[in-house]
């Protein structure tokens, strides 16, 4: 499975079931044991659990009424899958992110025994135990899937140059970008960039650009987005302008938007991310930058086309995510996949695999996941619901959040529908995808207000109350405040609980 290549002195990292085994572990070890951790985590859960609830599997919603556009539906579709086979908990959740990195690790080992005969292994293993590839097989996010899908479509790219060159592998490669593209937009397709790079540089007969490809990638791509588009007024306008314009041209997003910002995002990324082979990495852009000088002519590029279809496949994403002003770590993730081959083609005789550091790391790996239980966050979801459960009595229909950042993993971990809401009625300055649910007012005229919990700031409290009473209700308050935010239910003022009666008839002093 992951082309075993025993040496004579019985090497491990060469050993196909060993490294098929330790990415194993490392996938599936403590996936269910932690939480789900906002905002992340909670906000796709929430989203493939309202998939469920409502049985739309077209538009994605992040209440039952409000739709969500910030992602294509692919990463939903998965959770969602997952959820209905095996049960709504953080296992099932994080399944589609653990086998999406066992597939990255298991196809980077094709494409690096491809690249380099008698490496496969080493490439899976390189690549499965970079940090960040580690790290992100444990969150709920899109990135993980996201690098399955254009791994596939490198390499197919990578089998129909230098493998039999066989039509299915640019149908694997049209495919492969269009589940990309189906998970997160244009950005899906950077990877395509260091393939119309390599094709310029050293070109070579076999085409890459195919009818039947191009039909793949648009039946794949296209049907979703071009039913929405239609069903929703002004999605189309919203998809180009600010998911994509806004992301790479603005820091609207507030994600490090300034001009160093790259700089700060990106460089620890590199060094943290792809601990432990950050030393085998550098020894090996050293030696591919004393190469590069000879690329000036095409028949040396020719005859080191796998090399500078790595670097290219590095370098041209790389200058994309630091223009573009929407910076996150997870954003070089599709990249660890190329830092990963391009350590690999580093180790020869004289620099060979550094086996018992390898070891010690998995183990440090292991611990990690490990510590994740006990650490405490005041992201966990978990944590959050036990407090609401401690403080409220009977059941719980919803959870709203007045004014303040919703905590969608609550969804999960309550079983309750989380809805966002705003004391000012914000609902003119967006039609598709709007800050806020909806008003206030029009949540307190639910005739089921009762069985909702509610959340806002200490110190949006004071308004929030002037609020619910002139809508003739009352709100109580439960317990002291819960992470500087008031837990309370709305009630009839006939149904409404004495002072002496209430656990903290005021806001108290923040215990947590």
């Amino acid at each position: 499975m992951w082309g075993c290549n025993m040496s004579a002195d019985r090497d491990w990292t060469t050993n196909g079931r060993a490294v098929a085994v330790i990415v194993a572990v490392l996938a599936f070890a403590f996936l269910g044991s932690r939480g789900l951790w906002d905002p992340d985590e909670g906000r796709y859960t929430n989203v493939a659990l309202n998939m469920l609830a409502r049985g739309d599997w077209l538009i994605p919603h992040r209440s039952f009424e409000m739709a969500h556009w910030t992602k294509p539906p692919l990463t939903y579709w998965a959770i969602a899958s997952s959820l209905a086979t095996l049960g709504v908990n953080t296992w099932a959740a994080r399944l589609a992110s653990a086998l999406a990195y066992l597939v990255s690790a298991w196809t980077v080992g094709r494409i690096a025994g491809r690249l380099m005969p008698g490496r496969s292994s080493i490439g899976a293993l390189v690549f499965a135990t970079m940090l960040l590839p580690a790290v992100a097989s444990q969150l709920v996010t899109t990135d993980m899937l996201l690098a399955t899908c254009e791994l596939l479509a490198m390499w197919g790219y990578v089998e129909r140059r230098w493998g039999d060159g066989r039509l299915r592998w640019s149908l694997l490669m049209f495919a492969g970008f269009g589940l990309a593209f189906l998970t997160k937009g244009p950005p899906g397709l950077l990877p395509a960039l260091a393939i119309v790079a390599t094709e310029l540089a050293a070109p070579q007969p076999r085409r890459v650009l195919t009818f039947t490809g191009v039909l793949a990638f648009l039946a794949i791509a296209l049907p979703w987005f071009v039913a929405v588009v239609i069903e929703v007024p002004g999605l189309l306008h919203y998809f180009l302008g600010h998911e994509v314009v806004n992301r790479v041209a603005s820091n609207e997003f507030g994600r490090h938007g300034e001009w160093y910002g790259w700089l700060v995002v990106y460089l620890p990324t590199l060094l943290v991310g792809t601990l432990p082979w950050i030393v085998p990495l550098a020894r090996s852009i050293v030696a591919s930058c004393r190469v590069a000088r000879g690329w000036h002519t095409r028949v040396v590029r020719q005859a080191d086309d796998k090399r500078f279809m790595l670097l290219a496949w590095i370098v041209l994403p790389l200058l994309i995510f630091c223009i573009a002003r929407s910076r996150l770590p997870l954003y070089l993730l599709p990249l660890m996949a190329p830092l990963a081959l391009l350590v690999t083609l580093g180790f020869d005789d004289a620099h060979p695999v550094p086996k018992r550091t390898v070891a010690v790391w998995c183990v440090v790996l292991f611990a990690l996941r490990m510590a994740g239980l006990w650490i405490p966050s005041n992201q966990d979801a978990r944590a959050w619901a036990a407090e609401i459960r401690a403080r409220v009595p009977g059941p719980i229909s919803q959870v709203i959040f007045v004014d303040d950042v919703p905590r969608y993993g609550l969804h999960l971990h309550l079983g309750a529908e989380i809805e966002n809401v705003a004391i000012e009625d914000r609902s003119s300055l967006a039609t598709v995808n709007p800050d806020v649910d909806e008003p206030i007012d029009r949540e307190l005229a639910d005739p089921d207000v009762a069985g909702a919990v509610w959340l806002t700031p200490t110190s949006r409290w004071p308004a929030v109350q002037s609020r619910v009473r002139s809508r003739g209700l009352v709100a109580q308050p439960f317990g002291s405040p819960l992470h500087d935010r008031i837990v309370f239910r709305v009630l009839h003022s006939s149904a409404s609980a004495t002072p002496q009666e209430l656990p903290c008839a005021s806001p108290c002093s923040p215990s947590h």
